[in-house]
């Protein structure tokens, strides 16, 4: 999940959070709901935020359900920006993504700061 942090928030982005489904699986909508509790703000078709007092309950969330097997890396891994800092306490669920995935988003011209405005519907 595409991730950068700004005034010790982390901002995760839209594209990138889990989606409820009404007939999904249900390892699907309980890492919905459990991501959704812990983040400080959790708009429709906006990034997901997450206070620096949350990280902790963050990064166990993540390694939760990353070892269930249940999901795949990417749906359970902070990705950041090259050039980004990555905080101890989520390091262990974290990577820097390959500058060219950067490279390409920062051509949009939107509002989301380099980021597709486009977003899935949960």
């Amino acid at each position: 999940m595409r991730a950068k942090i700004e005034n010790q928030v982390v901002f995760i982005h839209s594209e990138d959070v889990p989606f409820y489904k009404k007939k999904g699986s249900v390892v699907r909508n309980s890492y919905f709901w459990a991501l959704r509790s812990i983040a400080g703000r959790s708009p429709r078709e906006r990034d997901w935020e997450y206070e620096s007092e949350v990280w902790i309950a963050l990064q166990r969330l993540l390694l939760s359900f990353a070892e269930s097997g249940y999901l795949g890396l990417r749906e359970t891994q902070l990705e950041f920006h090259p050039d980004d800092s990555i905080p101890p306490v989520l390091k262990p669920v974290s990577t820097w993504s390959s500058p060219d995935e950067f490279a390409d988003e920062a051509d949009a011209d939107d509002m989301t700061e380099g980021w597709k405005s486009e977003s899935l519907p949960y």
